[in-house]
C-alpha cells in the first residue's frame, strides 16, 4: 500500500510541474511561433487548427526529467525514491524526444517545412537508438526478456531478444506517432497503458519502474491540460515519438511485452490501419481499404465527432488495459 501511495503522490507532483510549466511554455512557443501545419488530406474540420502551437512533448519531459534526476540525486543523502534502473527509460524519453524535436522543427521552418524529416532517415536513427537500448535492457539491466501468461519464470530468447526488443521499441514509437492526430486522443491512450505497466511493475515489486510510470502519467494529465479539446497545444513528435519508444521499454523491462498488443490497443490498431492501407492501396492500384489513416480519421470521415472518436477509442484502451493487468496475473 505504501509503494501505490508513492506512485501515485509522484504522479501528483508530475501534474503540477506540467500545469506550472505549461503557460510559460505556450508563451514561448507562439513567440516562436512554432505551430501545427495541417495537411491538405486531414479532414477539412483539422484546418481550423492551423498554427496551433506544437512541440508540447517538452511539457512532458521536463517535468519527468526534473523529478527522475532530484530523487535519484536524494539517494546520496541516504533517501532511495527511485533507483538507477529509471535512468534507462528516462534516457529513451529524452533521446525519443530530441529527435521528434528535430523532426518538428524540420517541419515547420525546414526545407521539407509540412513533411517534417524524411521518413527513411527518422528511421535510421529509431532504430540505432533502439539496437543500444535493446542491448542495454538485456546485458546491462538483465531485464526478464519475455512473460508468458500462466508461466511464473521468464522465458530466455536469447540473442533474438536484441532484434525483437528493437522492433517493439521502433513500431511503438511509431504506433503512437500515427496515434497522435486528434485533441487529448495519444495523451489519454498513452496515460492509461502506462498506468498499467505502471500496476503490472507494483505487482512485480518493481517499484522504481512503477513509480516512473506513474511520474508519466502525471505528466501527461498535466499535459492533457492543455491539450483536450480545444486543445491549445500539440504533443507532436516530440512528445509522440518519446512516449511510444518510452512505453515499450517500461513493456520490455517487466517482460510483459506480449500484453502491448493488448493494453496498447488503439496505437497498436492505427500502426497496423497504415500498414493495410499502404498494402491495399498497392496490390489494388489506388483503392483505398479505409476511408483515411491512420484509423481515427477513418472514423471521423465515417461522421463521428472529434470528441466522440477521443472518447470511444479512450474506453476501449481503458478496456484492454484492464485485460492486459488481469492476463499479466493470470
Amino acid at each position: 500500500m505504501r509503494e501505490t501511495s508513492l506512485a501515485l503522490a509522484l504522479s501528483g507532483f508530475s501534474f503540477m510541474l506540467a500545469i506550472i510549466w505549461g503557460p510559460p511554455l505556450l508563451r514561448v512557443l507562439r513567440h516562436f511561433r512554432i505551430g501545427k501545419i495541417i495537411r491538405v488530406e486531414e479532414p477539412d474540420r483539422h484546418f481550423t487548427k492551423m498554427g496551433t502551437p506544437t512541440m508540447g512533448g517538452v511539457m512532458i519531459l521536463l517535468p519527468v526529467m526534473l523529478l527522475t534526476i532530484l530523487l535519484n540525486a536524494a539517494s546520496l543523502i541516504g533517501v532511495t525514491v527511485l533507483g538507477r534502473s529509471v535512468l534507462l527509460p528516462l534516457l529513451v524519453l529524452l533521446s525519443y524526444s530530441i529527435l521528434g524535436a528535430l523532426d518538428d522543427w524540420e517541419g515547420i521552418r525546414g526545407p521539407r517545412r509540412g513533411l517534417g524529416m524524411r521518413a527513411r532517415t527518422k528511421f535510421i536513427f529509431q532504430l540505432i537508438l533502439a539496437l543500444g537500448i535493446a542491448f542495454g535492457l538485456k546485458y546491462v539491466l538483465q531485464v526478464p526478456e519475455m512473460f508468458w501468461p500462466g508461466f511464473d519464470e521468464p522465458i530466455s530468447l536469447g540473442i533474438f531478444y536484441i532484434p525483437i526488443a528493437a522492433f517493439i521499441i521502433v513500431g511503438m514509437s511509431n504506433a503512437v506517432n500515427f496515434t497522435d492526430g486528434l485533441d487529448g486522443l495519444a495523451g489519454l491512450i498513452a496515460a492509461t497503458a502506462f498506468a498499467a505497466y505502471g500496476g503490472i511493475a507494483l505487482l512485480q515489486d518493481q517499484v522504481f519502474l512503477a513509480r516512473f510510470c506513474f511520474t508519466l502519467v502525471g505528466a501527461i494529465f498535466g499535459f492533457l491540460w492543455f491539450n483536450v479539446h480545444p486543445a491549445e497545444l500539440f504533443m507532436g513528435d516530440t512528445g509522440s515519438l518519446s512516449i511510444g519508444a518510452t512505453l515499450a521499454v517500461v513493456a520490455l523491462m517487466t517482460g510483459q511485452w506480449l500484453l502491448l498488443p493488448v493494453i496498447a490497443i488503439i496505437p497498436v490498431s492505427e500502426a497496423l490501419s497504415v500498414v493495410i492501407q499502404i498494402l491495399y492501396f498497392k496490390a489494388t492500384k489506388g483503392k483505398r481499404f479505409f476511408r483515411m489513416a491512420p484509423l481515427h480519421y477513418h472514423f471521423e470521415l465515417g461522421g463521428w465527432s472529434e470528441t466522440q472518436v477521443v472518447q470511444r477509442f479512450w474506453l476501449v484502451s481503458l478496456l484492454f488495459a484492464m485485460l492486459g493487468v488481469a492476463l499479466a496475473v493470470v
